[in-house]
C-alpha cells in the first residue's frame, strides 16, 4: 500500500497538481499488473517521507490515464520523471536503486 504522502496524479489534475507545483514532482509512471513498478513502490515511498516538504512524489497509472504518459513519451515502466517549473529535469525508465532515484531528486534541490 503507498504512503499516504505519495499522491494520486491523473490526467485531469496533472497541470495543477504537478506542472504548476511549487516544488519539484517526482511522477512514477506504473501500471497494477507491472512487477517491477511494485519493486520500487516502496523505494517510492520512502523518498516521499525522506523529501517531505522539499519535493512532492506522486504516481500516475497508465492503465487509466493514457494521455499524460502519450504527452511525456513513457514507453516502458516503470518510469520515473522529476519535474520542476513544469519543465522535465530528467528521468529513468525501469527498476532502479534508491541512489538512482535521489540523484534524480537533488538534480531539481
Amino acid at each position: 500500500m503507498a504512503s499516504e504522502k505519495v499522491l494520486t496524479f491523473t490526467d485531469d489534475n496533472f497541470e495543477a497538481a504537478v506542472l504548476q507545483s511549487d516544488v519539484p514532482v517526482l511522477v512514477d509512471f506504473w501500471a497494477t499488473w507491472c512487477a517491477p513498478c511494485k519493486a520500487i513502490a516502496p523505494l517510492v515511498d520512502t523518498l516521499a517521507e525522506e523529501y517531505e516538504g522539499k519535493i512532492k512524489v506522486g504516481k500516475v497509472n497508465v492503465d487509466d490515464n493514457p494521455g499524460t504518459p502519450g504527452k511525456y513519451g513513457v514507453r516502458g515502466i516503470p518510469t520515473v520523471i522529476l519535474i520542476k517549473e513544469g519543465k522535465v529535469v530528467d528521468q529513468v525508465v525501469g527498476a532502479v536503486p534508491k541512489a538512482q532515484l535521489e540523484a534524480l531528486i537533488k538534480k531539481a534541490l
